[in-house]
């Protein structure tokens, strides 16, 4: 495998100039499981896992490798084994935050260059899921690109259009059919060679298939959707960086049924950049855009410049960012308090030595 065409690149190579003294060699992630990895590399496929040292000064999940890593290793003589000594800094990092009640960041892909926000127009198109997608690809480094599938059973192509478009302003927006194969063609100039892109929607959206055709084989499996709601099952159980024939890379990901934010207010303040232009228009500097007097936000809703929808949902995510903020704060004071009890019996215990 050559490096190039698995993404590597000068930014990565200045960060591995001291290892490659020290004789050791570089890989990339292709899937992670629990303590094994499945890495690509010019020795070919390989797999590895972090060295002793490594898993003990590592104490979060998301310091560990993910999937679009790129990581320094030892190869094993005469084996397709290595093991893992170090995560090179990264270039972008899709993050969420985990699924239920703790405040913890999960990785869905790093070294991403383009994301793909992918979308069905049948009975689970939601403008509303689409602008927390968004908010996550601008959070997370790459560049985000929309693409809605499934235009065959469409009959209102125009008025979602029209919908998506005042969601993601300036966003480039590809419709396509992945089961025809109808405009896969719009997706060429994101997959050239050595870019890597990440394909995320909520399950049954067509993620799978259109990896399927990008490949020209199946590497997916894939599944109908269910009739009654347009859902699907998680027919990709794991993430998993996949080789393009032209040399781009893609990394499949499983359907995401609750999007859990992470990330900083600007990532908000970019997906709803019209509803911020507004609120500078305001009176008054802390303007709730209520009932005051003067509120631009109000007046833009009264004209229909504004879609009442669109604000709710920047509301309601102003919102989440706040207690995740607040959680995350808490958390930090947590753990340095728990730092400073190590500290404090470890010198009780060399006083009393």
């Amino acid at each position: 495998m050559n490096l190039t065409d698995l993404g590597w690149s000068d930014f990565f190579a200045h960060s591995f100039l001291p290892y490659g003294k020290q004789g050791l060699s570089i890989a990339r992630v292709a899937i992670a499981y629990k303590n094994t990895y499945i890495l690509y590399s010019e020795q070919g496929e390989l797999t590895a896992e972090v060295t002793g040292k490594f898993r003990h000064r590592t104490n979060k999940p998301e310091d560990f490798p993910a999937v679009g890593d790129w990581v320094v290793i030892q190869t094993r003589e005469s084996t397709a084994q290595a093991t893992i000594h170090e995560i090179l800094p990264r270039k972008s990092k899709f993050s969420r935050k985990t699924a239920g009640n703790k405040t913890a960041e999960q990785i869905v892909a790093t070294n991403v260059d383009t994301v793909f926000l992918v979308s069905g127009l049948d009975g689970d198109f939601n403008p509303r899921r689409i602008e927390r997608y968004l908010i996550l690809a601008w959070e997370s480094g790459a560049n985000p690109v929309i693409v809605l599938n499934k235009v065959d059973l469409c009959n209102c192509l125009d008025d979602w259009l029209a919908e998506v478009e005042t969601v993601a302003l300036g966003v480039p927006i590809i419709v396509l059919s992945a089961t025809n194969g109808q405009g896969l063609k719009a997706l060429q100039p994101y997959l050239q060679p050595g870019q890597t892109v990440a394909l995320l929607g909520s399950s049954g959206v067509g993620k799978s298939t259109i990896t399927n055709q990008l490949k020209g084989e199946t590497v997916q499996a894939v599944q109908p959707v269910r009739r009654s709601d347009d859902r699907g099952k998680h027919t990709t159980t794991h993430r998993e960086l996949i080789l393009l024939p032209n040399g781009g890379l893609i990394i499949d990901t499983p359907g995401m049924r609750e999007i859990q934010m992470w990330g900083s207010e600007e990532s908000l303040q970019g997906t709803f950049a019209d509803i911020e232009a507004l609120a500078e228009q305001c009176r008054f500097r802390d303007c709730q855009h209520q009932h005051e007097p003067g509120c631009a936000v109000q007046q833009a809703l009264l004209d229909g410049r504004l879609n009442e929808s669109r604000l709710l949902s920047y509301q309601k995510l102003q919102k989440e960012f706040s207690y995740l903020v607040r959680k995350q704060d808490k958390q930090a004071q947590l753990v340095e308090k728990e730092r400073w009890k190590k500290i404090h019996k470890a010198m009780r215990h060399h006083h009393k030595g």
